[in-house]
């Protein structure tokens, strides 16, 4: 089996995560258990998500200048992850606040930092979306810069995978270019007014679709007539954080290995239950040996 290329397009932050039994409420203060300061964002931790589960990846993003940015390039390199074309900005990196509660629930504030710097691809970044076999984005950094990876990977035949989160509009011209969109409920619901009741309302803005539904598990569906339901793996919750972004970078890899998407989707979808078994967003993602032990193919 030949390996997968990926190219990622997309955030990398410093996720500074506390833990407490409990969030705090809108003005109050809890006392919290541990903390931990982790490289994450959602393009970092598709990248990395990708090289565990076996990919060759290389990872197109911003970074600041700061000390948080050279520990960000640092592990993203130490996992495995192509950082080559990573962009140094000056000024502030990508700082995401987690707040995780005893039952595994999160809430999560992001300030883009670098990120919101990342526009304009160079003729080196193109190049290696073009020689990728699966790009995945999502919409971290600037909607502007996705579209532009997109459409540079459709002209060269590059499958172009979407994670459209967090939900945000995505013109017309993103659309066109995506081969397989992937969204959990709320995105859906952003983008075409409808969620869980009718996944197949995604079919009027790209050609395949998946829509996450967390402990419920997902739905593919496609234009070709394709719905079928992946039930959720169940396993003991930690963290959701980057549960997510297991997922979509495993989909990514399975599909790029050839696999059929609906298959593709179930060995995602144990991707998913593995990482959401310990804390933090990157340092969760799991490797492909987890995934396999629990994925059951049909």
């Amino acid at each position: 089996m030949q390996q997968t290329r990926v190219a990622v397009v997309g955030s990398a932050n410093m996720d500074l995560v506390g833990t407490a039994a409990a969030l705090p409420r809108p003005g109050e203060t809890v006392l919290g258990s541990d903390f931990v300061m982790l490289p994450g964002g959602k393009g970092a931790n598709q990248a990395i998500a990708a090289v565990r589960a076996g990919a060759s990846c290389v990872f197109l993003g911003a970074i600041g200048s700061d000390a948080f940015g050279v520990t960000l390039k640092a592990r993203i390199t130490a996992a495995g992850v192509d950082a080559g074309q990573l962009r140094v900005v000056y000024g502030t990196s990508g700082v995401a606040l987690v707040m995780v509660g005893a039952a595994g629930e999160n809430a999560i504030l992001v300030t883009p930092g670098a990120n919101g710097a990342f526009t304009g691809l160079t003729e080196g970044e193109l190049d290696a979306v073009r020689e990728a076999d699966v790009l995945v984005a999502q919409l971290e950094v600037p909607v502007e810069t996705v579209t532009e990876a997109a459409v540079a990977a459709r002209a060269a035949g590059t499958r172009v995978v979407l994670n459209a989160a967090p939900a945000r509009p995505v013109p017309a011209e993103l659309l066109a270019a995506v081969d397989l969109l992937v969204v959990n409920e709320p995105e859906a619901q952003a983008l075409t007014g409808r969620g869980r009741d009718e996944p197949a309302a995604l079919l009027a803005l790209v050609p395949r679709a998946v829509l996450t539904l967390s402990g419920e598990g997902a739905w593919y569906v496609d234009r070709d007539g394709t719905a079928a339901h992946v039930p959720a793996v169940k396993v003991d919750v930690v963290d959701t954080t980057a549960a997510g972004d297991a997922f979509t970078a495993a989909l990514a890899v399975a599909w790029g290995e050839g696999r059929e998407l609906v298959d593709a989707v179930r060995w995602a979808a144990a991707a998913g239950a593995a990482c959401v078994r310990r804390l933090g967003a990157s340092v969760a993602l799991p490797g492909r040996a987890e995934i396999d032990e629990l994925y059951t193919p049909v």
